[in-house]
């Protein structure tokens, strides 16, 4: 399996009223025209949006969606999440056609469920996040990849400053992400620089691709980056990290943080000294720029740690995003890909 993919910054729908639940339709319907999607496949992305943007609304009491391209094994697809403050529900329950906790047919969630590849899942005191990936019909059973992220403009701007990349062979897992200095397009403009590059270097090690996202970041106004490889077979774990981006491997009971060198990439540092670490299979590397609080713990949330990246990902957002600055965030699932 080879993966070269860049994220895209993600799209985000309001769903307080139900006009919106076309505008959301209508977001999912020119993502899935814009990957490729035939006819079909686009009217199970807008049939999936229009469901979970209508429950957000009835049973969710509004809140928000969404919507972003994610690299599969053989082909892209789409991911819809819908984030609400509603008294939550089981998704064990609500899978079956005919239950309902809001006096509707209770179609919903078995709809969705029909349609998307992966559906997962979270209900606590806060809300309800609900996560969809749709790819094509004809992709093949196992296209998903167990990885979540998330690349989201700060409140007012189009441009985000934070980008990330994840490469895959069958040796070597590599992943990036990269937080431009300040935010809007010339911060966008060097984190896109240093993506590119990291799209290029193939299964380099970390401390050269940090090298290279420096030299294709010179003349713009820089940033912080971190660069995860592991090797497939030994579970080798090389990082190197320059600014602040968050890194942390995280299992059952135990996380471990992983350091970063002051510095700016693309403007100056001393050395990208990379650390060594082994990664056991089903260990899950989040790394995060500092548009999230580095507070959260996942033993806060029981069983959540077993669920789908995305899912983690998108509850983390949700409970310690600042509010402030461009949020980028991905979580990697090691041992997983192959």
């Amino acid at each position: 399996m080879d993966l070269n993919f860049a994220g895209r910054v993600t799209r985000v729908v309001v769903v307080e009223e139900v006009s919106q639940v076309g505008q959301a339709r209508r977001e999912a319907l020119s993502m899935a025209d814009a990957i490729g999607f035939d006819e079909m496949d686009a009217g199970r992305v807008a049939l999936a949006a229009t469901e979970l943007a209508t429950n957000v609304i009835k049973h969710g009491g509004g809140g928000r969606m969404y919507l972003s391209v994610v690299c599969g094994r053989g082909g892209n697809g789409i991911e819809l999440c819908t984030l609400d403050a509603g008294p939550g529900f089981s998704l064990a329950e609500a899978m079956p056609d005919g239950y309902s906790t809001g006096g509707t047919q209770g179609l919903g969630l078995g709809a969705i469920r029909r349609q998307a590849t992966v559906l997962d899942a979270w209900s606590d005191d806060k809300g309800s996040v609900v996560v969809a990936r749709i790819y094509a019909s004809r992709a093949a059973r196992d296209v998903d990849v167990p990885y979540g992220a998330l690349r989201l403009a700060m409140r007012h701007e189009v441009a985000c400053g934070d980008a990330w990349h994840l490469r895959a062979d069958a040796q070597s897992v590599g992943v990036t992400l990269i937080d431009g200095l300040g935010h809007g397009l010339p911060a966008s403009d060097a984190a896109q620089a240093g993506v590119a590059a990291a799209a290029e270097r193939g299964n380099a090690a970390a401390a050269d691709v940090i090298g290279a996202l420096h030299a294709a970041m010179s003349g713009t106004r820089g940033g912080a980056a971190a660069v995860a490889t592991v090797n497939v077979g030994s579970g080798a774990l090389e990082f190197a990290g320059i600014g602040n981006i968050s890194a942390t491997l995280c299992e059952p009971t135990t996380t471990r943080g992983l350091a970063s060198h002051p510095g700016i990439v693309g403007v100056q540092f001393r050395k990208a000294q990379p650390f060594h670490f082994h990664a056991a299979a089903g260990t899950l590397l989040l790394m995060h720029s500092d548009g999230l609080q580095a507070r959260w713990s996942l033993r806060a949330y029981p069983g959540l740690f077993h669920r789908h990246p995305a899912l983690i990902v998108a509850v983390l957002q949700r409970d310690f995003d600042r509010g402030r600055d461009d949020t980028g965030i991905i979580a990697l699932r090691l041992g997983d890909l192959h």
